[in-house]
């Protein structure tokens, strides 16, 4: 059965197609807007995996035909996924993983392939929307449907789903995955937007979220798809009293201590005693005892913070850690800067080039270019005190990157006035929480070390919700922990006059205007103190670039010179080459 079903979105038909192609998927859908489609395809295995996780895959293709391209290079094929395929798979992955159901271990693999590509429409949201479809109207037990908009802002006024020339025009590039009621998972480039800007946005694509989910309860009416049951194994309710009788304490003494390898090297401590001490009857059930101690570390991390009021460090709910700024540190380096944030670390380098040599050329479907500025994030394993293979980026090493270099690209200055290729990298030598947002702080310090002509100096910060019920607490600077344990990790990156670059995932449900109100305020309170803190060791950019860097030198020429230039047969102009090398 060819089920069809449309909807307008931002004043364009969306159209869903299933029934038609993949159909030994366990579901698939075709989501076209104009000339642009998305099949998206998911499937899940019918055993589940032993493992502590849910199997999750999410892949992203824009295939080069989709544009009516070859592919560059020698084998004229799609090879490894870009970067802009990494970063909408990741944006597929998270808003859909948190909606599984708790204890499903299935392994399971989302596909979106790009068929056809209109330069103007952007496929990224269809792929995520479709996403949502292949799962709910599937055998495969997603229960929750979310739909995905982009959204922009035109001389102050919000639109759904623009296209790439509007986008161009844009203050705003911000995606938004949400539920029926309530936001899952938001992306945001911005061009110094204010707080109010934000909230009115997600309001404003409230209606067109809750159209496309209508559009996806439709097509489930008409399949009535009959859901795989699976079991999830519980851990028993007496294994779990018998840990709390033995342990609690304990932890509860651990989490207070504030370095936080001391404390994991406590709490392996306290785990292998409580494993150790297991009689022989408890023995086989070990790993239930194991996942019953990492259950007490959450429910006392939360109870913390919403009982006492008390975060793991002390902190008050919106106080930052200290903070250290240097720039200068490596001498023969362009520009360079040591962000300290806590037990998060960031060493981060400017390098200057040129034009023709330096740039990074960026290939799709919609064609080529050359990109001036580029911002690269590591994360060595030495930076939480383990020791494990270097390998190249993963995805969340590209995704930290992008955002980071989202967040400073809007103060950069330009070509006309800073000719140069920058490119920034930030090595992190410790992670405590939010080490995307010390490379934000970091790459501002190394670039105005560097002598580039910033506009504005950018900070970021990672704010953090604990919510049960109507009982919530929103915190500021988040340590890893309260990341790992809380319901929501909400980075939000700007200048002293707003906003440049955000990125959330929430877990929690009914996140109220209030409360993202309330979190937005408090992100704007602790980036303002992030930058006092970061113009004590730089208040503006250098006056010029290091002595190191390479020297460019623009020279004007009127147009009945040029000739001048050129010379006999274009003997002067090849002399200037082969003298300078140029």
């Amino acid at each position: 059965m060819v089920i069809r079903e449309s909807v307008e979105i931002g004043g364009r038909e969306l159209t869903i197609e299933m029934g038609k192609m993949a159909r030994q998927a366990d579901g698939a859908v075709v989501v076209s807007d104009g000339e642009t489609i998305v099949m998206v395809t998911a499937v899940g295995d019918r055993k589940p995996k032993d493992m502590p996780f849910l199997p999750l895959t999410c892949e992203y293709r824009e295939n080069s035909f989709a544009g009516g391209r070859i592919p560059g290079g020698f084998f004229k094929r799609e090879g490894r996924p870009t970067e802009a395929e990494i970063l909408t798979s990741r944006m597929t992955d998270r808003p859909i993983r948190p909606l599984f159901p708790k204890g499903y271990r299935h392994e399971t693999q989302v596909i979106g392939n790009v068929l056809s590509a209109d330069p103007e429409i952007l496929p990224d949201v269809l792929s995520i929307t479709g996403a949502s479809i292949a799962l709910y109207c599937s055998p495969i037990p997603f229960t929750i449907p979310i739909a995905a908009v982009r959204i922009g802002m035109i001389d102050g006024g919000f639109v759904i789903n623009p296209t790439r020339s509007q986008l161009a025009e844009s203050d705003l590039d911000l995606i938004l995955a949400a539920r029926r009621e309530s936001v899952v998972m938001l992306e945001a480039g911005a061009n110094e937007v204010s707080e109010e800007n934000i909230l009115d946005a997600l309001e404003f694509a409230q209606p067109s979220i809750e159209s496309l989910i209508d559009l996806q309860q439709r097509i489930y009416d008409q399949l009535q798809p009959v859901k795989r049951e699976f079991e999830i194994q519980e851990i028993d309710e007496t294994i779990v009293n018998k840990v709390e009788d033995r342990v609690a304490q304990k932890i509860k003494d651990t989490l207070g201590i504030k370095d936080k390898i001391e404390q994991r090297n406590a709490m392996d401590d306290l785990r292998g005693q409580m494993l150790d001490a297991l009689d022989e009857d408890e023995v086989e059930h070990r790993d239930d005892y194991k996942e019953a101690f990492y259950g007490l570390i959450k429910k006392y991390t939360r109870a913390g913070v919403l009982n006492e009021q008390v975060r793991a460090d002390g902190r008050e709910f919106n106080e930052i850690r200290s903070i250290s700024c240097e720039v200068g540190v490596a001498a023969r380096v362009h520009g360079s800067a040591l962000f300290t944030r806590g037990e998060t670390q960031a060493f981060v380098t400017t390098t200057l080039g040129t034009a023709g040599t330096d740039d990074k050329k960026v290939e799709n479907y919609g064609g080529e270019w050359w990109k001036k500025f580029m911002l690269h994030y590591n994360f060595p394993p030495f930076s939480v005190g383990e020791a494990r293979f270097l390998r190249g980026p993963g995805r969340r090493e590209i995704g930290h990157g992008a955002l980071a270099e989202r967040a400073v690209q809007p103060t950069l200055p330009p070509e006309e006035v800073f000719p140069y290729v920058i490119r920034v990298v930030s090595d992190i030598f410790e992670s405590n929480g939010s080490s995307s947002m010390a490379s934000v702080c970091g790459a501002t310090l190394s670039l105005m070390d560097a002598g580039v002509p910033v506009t504005a100096p950018v900070a970021g910060i990672a704010m953090g919700l604990m919510k049960e019920g109507d009982n919530y607490a929103v915190l500021s600077d988040i340590a890893g922990e309260e990341d790992h344990h809380g319901d929501m990790d909400f980075k939000v990156a700007g200048t002293p006059r707003g906003i440049t670059a955000m990125q959330m995932d929430i877990k929690a449900t009914g996140l109220s205007r209030e409360i993202f109100a309330q979190a937005l305020e408090q992100a704007r309170e602790g980036r303002m103190h992030i930058l006092g803190k970061m113009r004590e060791a730089i208040s503006e950019p250098r006056a010029e670039t290091s002595r190191y860097a390479p020297k460019i030198i623009s020279i004007k020429i009127s147009v009945d010179r040029i000739r001048d230039i050129i010379g006999p047969g274009g003997r002067i102009i090849r002399g200037i080459q082969e003298d300078t090398g140029c």
